[in-house]
């Protein structure tokens, strides 16, 4: 089995070399984070936590063939993400494999109280804090004395959503520097793994209404905090890609 998988690992690494004109892999299933160390020197995977949060349970297993994350949430909130340096404008197009078992049946985009998500896409981008208006210059001022938390100050949430309207863009529940698109909505599709792309070039000038920095980071996400649900997903390798 562990033969199986770092042959695996190995042929990803490489292919991600051999398409890298047209497009970058992120193979997020190059660690397994029973073991890995989110501290060691080097690594472009990093522990994505919140305050006085529980963590959501992230262990690498296999589907038929192909090695995958699954995510299991229990009233937490945590993701793992991977440090990148992306131009959105060079590569906008980002397409992944997800699976769920089954929405919140509490979530709501809506609603701070059911803003969770059985799966989700995280993106962050460069952003100054110098570039924010005075008062979310002192807001995030006030917020950073609290938490040592890595508060992004712009970012894409690609989701799937309980009720949502598919493409559906708004601010997150909590702030204006996150705005969720319902990527994918509903139990139609639980069970079933679906191939979703979105636009990150075209997505974050909607919601931003501003010409993108570079991409920082792609996170996964499952999360039941604010619903106290439970949730499990599935999720498989993340490509960006040019724009044909």
């Amino acid at each position: 089995m562990r033969s199986f998988i770092v042959t695996f690992f190995l042929v990803a690494f490489l292919s991600s070399f051999s398409v890298a004109q047209d497009s970058l892999v992120i193979p997020i299933t190059s660690f397994n984070p029973a073991e890995f160390d989110d501290d060691a020197d080097g690594n472009k995977w990093q522990r994505l936590t919140l305050p006085k949060k529980d963590w959501t349970e992230y262990t690498l297993v296999t589907d038929g063939d192909t090695p995958h994350i699954k995510a299991v949430s229990n009233n937490s909130a945590s993701g793992w993400k991977y440090l990148i340096d992306i131009d959105p404008k060079e590569y906008p197009i980002i397409e992944w494999q997800w699976k769920i078992d089954g929405v919140l049946e509490n979530g709501d985009m809506t609603d701070k109280d059911g803003d969770d998500y059985p799966a989700r896409i995280y993106i962050t981008y460069e952003y100054s804090r110098k570039d924010l208006p005075f008062g979310e210059r002192i807001k995030y001022g006030t917020m950073k004395t609290f938490t040592s938390f890595d508060i992004p100050l712009r970012s894409m949430n690609y989701v799937w959503a309980n009720k949502a309207k598919v493409g559906r863009i708004q601010e997150n529940v909590f702030t204006n520097w996150v705005h969720m698109v319902a990527t994918e909505s509903g139990n139609d599709k639980a069970g079933t793994w679906i191939t979703s792309t979105a636009n990150v070039y075209d997505s974050y000038k909607e919601a931003f209404e501003e010409e993108p920095k570079n991409i920082t980071g792609v996170a996964i996400m499952t999360d039941s905090d604010n619903s106290k649900g439970s949730a499990t997903a599935y999720y498989g390798n993340i490509v960006f890609k040019k724009k044909k």
